[in-house]
């Protein structure tokens, strides 16, 4: 995967990778800042700001936004994560410089009209209340704030109900000037469109930007702790969290195989041991979250409530086991065919190979080769994701639970059931 990097004298990073051979271009800007970075009093305004800026700006309206891309083909969109938020649109080539014109002016020049955003505060509110109705979701909420209490990484990304009704236009604003900096942001573009052409593009939108930001990150601590909730549904969800490994960690790829192999997929030990061996669950897997800081090692389960005090045990067995024994060579080797499939099936897609670059430059400050990410997930020793298994599964718990449920695997009860010191 070809990349060129350029350095705006303001600092901002303008990567590319050209793709001549289609007839498309993946551009957009990526911002290194999310809820992990919002105070209390600020939680929900990265994502609140996200959907604020396609409104209007000085000198486009709300419908001029949309218009502009989707009259010339193309699709535009946003999302905010806890440590990232991305702008970013897909064009025919030949209108590349457009999209960039469009996005630069909404981080630019947003105008937060007071009409619009009393509007969308309902919108984001009803956002809010769907996915606290969603019981399979808000259970990850609800793990992820026992993992990181009373940060801004442990906080609902949407934010709280009432800092929605109370964020003004000035919050916004200040919002924006203390976090959109030049050093704090990559514009990047994957598909037929020449370096020296997208430089050009940048130079002429974003010389002004302001090159430091203005705010401090805070240190991202892990906790433990659970939360159950009675809800009159048909189903229990259960999500069960351990203190995992950050991006720049050395463990970070034996931590993901690992993962792969307790839970990734139907060829995996939880899937065959739990749904198809026992048919507990309908759903059941694993994932590794990776953040600056710190990072997260979950485990989710869909069961009914009856089912739990048969499920917990067998659960806590699989955890037990992966800690206890190393992984047989067939099911490393199937992990890492799995982990390098999906990273070369990922550079087939404009859309994500933007991704990608844009991430690990706000990451790790370069980009990392391709053959690189392969060696080291080649270099993954059963050893190693035996090692990465004890440290991991040795923290203490965040468990949550969400549904119907009269009996369940208490707090203190599972961290006995893994050895974990929850004192």
């Amino acid at each position: 995967m070809h990349s060129e990097i350029t350095v705006l004298p303001n600092g901002l990073r303008v990567i590319s990778s050209e793709r001549p051979e289609l007839e498309t271009v993946s551009v957009g800007v990526w911002v290194k800042t999310g809820a992990a970075c919002e105070t209390k009093a600020l939680s929900g305004i990265s994502h609140f700001l996200e959907h604020m800026v396609f409104k209007g700006t000085q000198t486009r309206s709300l419908e001029d936004i949309s218009d502009q891309i989707e009259n010339a083909g193309g699709q535009i969109n946003a999302y905010t994560a806890r440590e990232f938020t991305a702008f970013y649109a897909r064009m025919l080539k030949d209108d590349a410089e457009l999209a960039l014109d469009v996005i630069s002016d909404m981080l630019l020049h947003p105008s937060f009209p007071q009409a619009e955003l009393d509007k969308e505060r309902d919108v984001v509110i009803q956002e809010i209340k769907q996915g606290i109705d969603a019981s399979d979701e808000v259970v990850f909420d609800y793990m992820q704030e026992q993992a990181f209490p009373k940060q801004g990484l442990g906080s609902n990304i949407l934010g709280p109900e009432e800092n929605i009704r109370r964020f003004s236009r000035e919050d916004l604003y200040g919002y924006l000037e203390s976090h959109y900096a030049a050093e704090n942001m990559v514009v990047c573009a994957v598909g037929n469109i020449r370096h020296e052409q997208l430089v050009q593009y940048a130079k002429a939108r974003f010389s002004e930007l302001r090159p430091k930001v203005s705010f401090a990150t805070t240190k991202q601590r892990y906790v433990g702790g659970w939360k159950a909730e009675k809800r009159d549904i048909e189903q229990a969800h259960i999500a069960v969290g351990f203190e995992s490994f950050p991006y720049y960690n050395n463990k970070y790829f034996a931590a993901m195989l690992m993962s792969n192999v307790l839970g990734g997929g139907t060829s995996s030990r939880l899937f065959r041991e739990i749904r198809d061996k026992r048919g507990l669950v309908y759903s059941v897997y694993s994932f590794a979250n990776s953040h600056t800081g710190t990072g997260l090692l979950g485990i989710y389960a869909g069961t009914s409530a009856n089912e739990i005090p048969v499920l917990m045990p067998v659960l806590c067995d699989e955890i037990k086991r992966i800690c206890n024994e190393k992984v047989t060579a067939q099911e490393l080797q199937r992990a890492q065919v799995q982990m390098k499939s999906a990273i070369l099936m990922g550079m087939e897609s404009s859309s994500s190979v933007s991704e990608v670059l844009a991430r690990q430059h706000l990451i790790y400050n370069r980009i990392i080769p391709t053959q690189e990410m392969i060696e080291q997930i080649e270099n993954v020793s059963a050893e190693d994701i035996l090692q990465t298994a004890q440290h991991i599964f040795g923290s203490r718990p965040s468990y949550a639970l969400v549904g119907a449920f009269d009996e369940y695997m208490s707090y203190e009860e599972l961290a006995n059931r893994l050895q974990v010191n929850n004192a």
